[in-house]
């Protein structure tokens, strides 16, 4: 099982040149973190946007952290993607 995991990371670390230790750091703050803060949501998006080398327009951000602080989620990646594409 080990492996896979390893695996996993690697390959998400080839795709997207974020280190598996940054993905845990990133991970165990998330668990952690009052999702219902707006703040604490915006600086997690901020940590986000870091790693991935990614500007985060401010209305996409907005988008993002009023689903978030809402409990507005979707429920699945389909939605969650459409969500993330609306313009």
């Amino acid at each position: 099982m080990v492996g896979n995991n390893d695996s996993f990371m690697d390959q998400i670390q080839k795709k997207t040149s974020v280190k598996p230790d940054q993905i845990m750091k990133l991970a165990n703050s998330v668990s952690s973190a009052n999702l219902q803060d707006e703040k604490t949501v915006r600086q997690l998006i901020a940590q986000v946007a870091k790693l991935a080398n990614k500007e985060v327009p401010k209305e996409k951000e907005d988008q993002i952290v009023n689903a978030i602080v809402n409990n507005n989620m979707p429920a699945d990646f389909a939605s969650l993607a459409k969500l993330l594409n609306k313009k």
